[in-house]
């Protein structure tokens, strides 16, 4: 018999997988995709995941103190799981976003109860397309307030915290539920900690699992390409920047892809799948079908569906009617 929770942040993680089979045969490719339902946390994304590991882990060392405030910098689904594990362990939590991100997790985030501070982008930032320029500015405002208030960073692009989450829980459950059926595994890098702990993950079962890195083209930068602007619409990574958590040894290809190859399969995933997620779950699937087209044909590729589309409602994601 299930157990009664005692709060919602124990929901998070043990998600569903389910295999792409209809858009496989869409496409017209050979092998499977067998992808992580991270949409269906109770925030609606993969993110609650390290959101919950992080807390834990600093109540466990002490670095978190009972009535400490915790600031972190957010796209909007990092900042989610953080409001939703503060608001059951009592912490107030403070989300720094910036402006070019989707009004909806500004929203969300705010009715679980976070202080959500915006900042401006650059002067040639477009709205909807974050540049590591503009991740920056919100870098400083996180970094200012964190020292205002004596609080505690949760900082996902530094704390190992945020690797283990998927490397304890994510991996062990894509290699439980896919009976260690598993060739290759795809990711669209944002912090790099899912790709990195999933990829240290799976490799410990099986080391010549093949890991791939999925970035926008045109902010290409683990591909070694030129970047321009390093504009794009895929929210939540793309940044064009070093990563800390990311081992570059572990990266065995990388796959690029544009804003209209991740709208068009997000777009098919719900028309064909019943899978209603956001840029960059479009993003993971389209690298994964575009490798059963080519250097891996036959085989069978893992990867997560990063959030829900219902966080992009605002955007041009999905069509309006």
């Amino acid at each position: 018999m299930a157990r009664i929770l005692s709060g919602v942040h124990e929901a998070i993680g043990d998600t569903k997988m389910v295999q792409l089979s209809r858009i496989t045969e869409h496409v017209g490719v050979e092998g499977n995709i067998y992808a992580k339902m991270e949409y269906l946390n109770p925030g609606f994304s993969k993110k609650d995941r390290v959101a919950l590991q992080m807390i834990e882990e600093a109540e466990a060392a002490g670095l978190l103190k009972k009535g400490q405030h915790i600031v972190e910098l957010t796209s909007g689904n990092t900042g989610t799981g953080l409001a939703i594990v503060c608001a059951a362990k009592g912490y107030h939590f403070v989300a720094c976003m910036s402006k070019g991100n989707s009004t909806e997790r500004a929203r969300m985030m705010k009715a679980l109860g976070a202080e959500v501070l915006l900042v401006d982008q650059m002067p040639n930032s477009i709205k909807g397309q974050v540049s590591g320029e503009d991740l920056a500015l919100v870098e400083e405002m996180a970094q200012r307030i964190t020292t205002e208030r004596g609080a505690f960073r949760a900082d996902q692009f530094r704390l190992a915290g945020t690797v283990h989450a998927h490397e304890y829980h994510t991996a062990e459950e894509i290699w439980e539920q896919c009976d260690g059926n598993i060739d290759v595994f795809v990711d669209f890098v944002g912090s790099g900690s899912t790709f990195q702990g999933c990829a240290v993950g799976l490799k410990k079962h099986k080391k010549d699992i093949r890991c791939y890195v999925v970035e926008p083209k045109n902010a290409a930068f683990y591909a070694g390409g030129t970047i321009t602007d390093g504009a794009h619409k895929i929210q939540g990574g793309g940044y064009s920047m070093n990563l800390p958590l990311l081992d570059k040894s572990l990266i065995d290809g990388v796959i690029q892809v544009t804003d209209e190859e991740a709208i068009d399969t997000a777009r098919k995933l719900a028309k064909y799948e019943g899978v209603f997620a956001g840029f960059s779950s479009g993003a993971n699937v389209w690298a994964a079908l575009k490798l059963l087209k080519d250097a891996e044909r036959g085989k069978n590729i893992v990867l997560t569906l990063n959030d829900s589309g219902l966080k992009y409602l605002s955007t041009d994601l999905y069509e309006e009617f």
